[in-house]
């Protein structure tokens, strides 16, 4: 239900924690935008075009974070910022639009929707927090713009200037990364204090936990798309079940004690400040994945070239490192099961270029599998972040 724009917009401590219906709409628009960059690393076939994907990615990925944010700070069922809402969705909209003709003159169009994004919230938070004399609010929200004004200089530079695009956009991503790494320093106004870390309730854990479950679909739906536009052979529906398993598994590794890992780090504050990070990782990971499948299924047969590798056996391999990375960082616990599984796909390299692409993805979902169900300890983290006396 959608509240008075007078009411205070920052989130009361004894509020709500479910996820609003537009939050979860606002999902499923940067969901589709991942599924664009999956469909298009899958087209590339160069170290450069990976990393061309790898940035617009994180420029994608970070543009939801930081609204994410927003919402666990401020109160979403209030007018202002429904409204950073649907300006981060049309964002979304512009950013994927733009994706496959960023290096064909229409860079300016990405830019400009993610400063334009970044710019607008930062506008209009601290307008509404300065009418409502919340000074500290309005300090928080002051540090994010000027920021995201910095980084924006490199952002519109670099579309305006092919010949230094990527240079100036990997300035651009490194300055937001960093600045959030470091509480968004600002002269005259000091970081992000720590207790404002410390605050984030359960609704942080849950909006990141609903985002990756909505983006693991992509591993689904990007094969499907490209088997409903072919022929309907036997080997291409192996290869659509099998993308269907690898889903299935990685889904079980993420939610394994994820909501008690979020709930137990929460008084450290350290998920609001890893999450944005070790998540990023997770989230290449599933591009990555879904971009093999939707080579594999195109010709499950013949043998699988180099690059169709580095997909097949890399994207679950990035999603479970980011994963024992979350673990890791959170809880101050070595997952030492997941690092030791870790490898197994990477074993079959010597062989697998040799092998059909179908046979290489149900020798990964094999090695996901064992990495599930081998014994291990019942917990990943202990009450009070405890370290454990015994491994995973």
């Amino acid at each position: 239900m959608t509240t008075g724009g007078t009411a205070a917009l920052v989130r009361r401590p004894d509020g709500s924690t479910r996820a609003t219906l537009l939050e979860l709409l606002f999902d499923v628009v940067f969901v589709a935008s991942l599924a664009l960059t999956s469909t298009l690393l899958a087209e590339l076939h160069t170290w450069a075009g990976a990393a061309t994907v790898l940035l617009t990615l994180t420029a994608i990925w970070w543009t939801w974070s930081v609204t994410s944010t927003t919402t666990e700070f401020y109160d979403p069922q209030q007018r202002p910022i429904q409204a950073i809402l649907m300006v981060a969705m049309v964002g979304s909209v512009g950013m994927g639009a733009s994706l496959p003709k960023v290096t064909s003159g229409h860079a300016l169009v990405f830019a400009t929707a993610y400063v334009g994004t970044h710019v607008i919230r930062g506008i209009i938070l601290i307008t509404k927090l300065h009418q409502q004399r919340h000074r500290s609010a309005m300090i928080r929200a002051t540090r994010f713009l000027f920021w995201f004004l910095v980084s924006g200089v490199f952002w519109i530079s670099g579309a305006l200037s092919d010949t230094a695009l990527w240079t100036l956009w990997t300035i651009a991503i490194t300055i937001d990364l960093v600045s959030a790494a470091a509480r968004y320093p600002t002269p005259g106004m000091g970081r992000v204090p720590f207790d404002q870390y410390e605050r984030t309730t359960a609704h942080l854990g849950e909006r990141y936990q609903q985002f990756v479950i909505l983006a693991l679909g992509d591993i689904i739906l990007v094969p499907t798309l490209q088997v409903s536009r072919g022929e309907f052979a036997g080997l291409r529906v192996a290869a659509l079940f099998c993308a269907f398993a690898i889903m299935l598994l990685l889904w079980q590794v993420y939610v394994f004690r994820a909501g008690e890992l979020l709930e137990a780090g929460a008084r450290a504050g350290r998920p609001a400040r890893v999450a944005p990070y070790t998540h990023l990782v997770m989230l290449a990971g599933v591009v990555a994945t879904a971009a093999s499948f939707d080579r594999v299924v195109t010709r499950p047969t013949g043998t699988t070239p180099v690059g169709w590798l580095l997909l097949i056996l890399g994207g679950p391999a990035l999603f479970v490192l980011g994963r024992v990375l979350f673990t890791l960082l959170v809880s101050m616990v070595v997952p030492w099961r997941r690092m030791l599984c870790l490898p197994l796909p990477l074993l079959t390299l010597p062989w697998a270029g040799r092998w059909p692409p179908l046979l290489v993805t149900t020798a990964v979902a094999l090695a996901l599998a064992a990495h599930i169900l081998i014994p291990g300890a019942a917990r990943e983290t202990t009450p009070g972040l405890r370290v454990r006396q015994r491994d995973d």
